[in-house]
This record gives C-alpha cells, sequence and structure tokens, in this order.
C-alpha cells in the first residue's frame, strides 16, 4: 500500500476554486477501495500504487471537465515496500516522537 497527497489547481476560471475540487473529490469517491482524506490545501489517499495513479488521473481529468484552460496539479507519493503504510499510520509515527 502506498500514500498519496494530490493537490489540483485549476486555472482560468477566477479565484475560487472549490466548485472544480469538489468534482475532483466526486471522482474520487468513485474509488470505493481507496481512503481518503480532504485537507486545505491538498487531498491525501491511501491504497495499492496503481490504483492511486489511476484516481489522480480521474481527479485531473474531473477538473479539465469544468472547462479548466489549465491544470497544474502536484502528486507526492510515498512507495514504502519494506512495510505497510497508512496515513494514521504516519501521523502516529511523528506523534509518538512528540510525546503525544
Amino acid at each position: 500500500m502506498a500514500v498519496c497527497s494530490i493537490s489540483i489547481v485549476p486555472m482560468g476560471q477566477g479565484t475560487s476554486i472549490s466548485g472544480a475540487l469538489s468534482k475532483c473529490l466526486r471522482a474520487l469517491d468513485e474509488f470505493k477501495d481507496l481512503k481518503y482524506q480532504l485537507t486545505s490545501m491538498s487531498t491525501q489517499i491511501e491504497g495499492p500504487l496503481d490504483r492511486l495513479f489511476l484516481a489522480a488521473r480521474a481527479m485531473h481529468e474531473a477538473a479539465a471537465a469544468t472547462g479548466a484552460g489549465r491544470i497544474y496539479t502536484t502528486i507526492t507519493l510515498d512507495d514504502r515496500r519494506d512495510k505497510e503504510v497508512t496515513l494514521a499510520g504516519k501521523v502516529a509515527a511523528v506523534q509518538k516522537k512528540l510525546g503525544k
């Protein structure tokens, strides 16, 4: 399992992008096997690597379908192969070191 952070910025439709991003999340909802967390600056997703790539493509295309003339998408992957990682596990590891 891998984790992914994706940030999608549709351009050319004004300064607010929340409407387009809601369409991206609806596309992500179609991937029932993936867990995700929306944050203020990106969406964090966990699941099999091949499914993460497919979901990222679907989200990117959903932004394009809103009429955006340009889409700037940033994807960061953590594909750890020596043990399974999860979004919650990554946070817990840091909190443990903080004594929380």
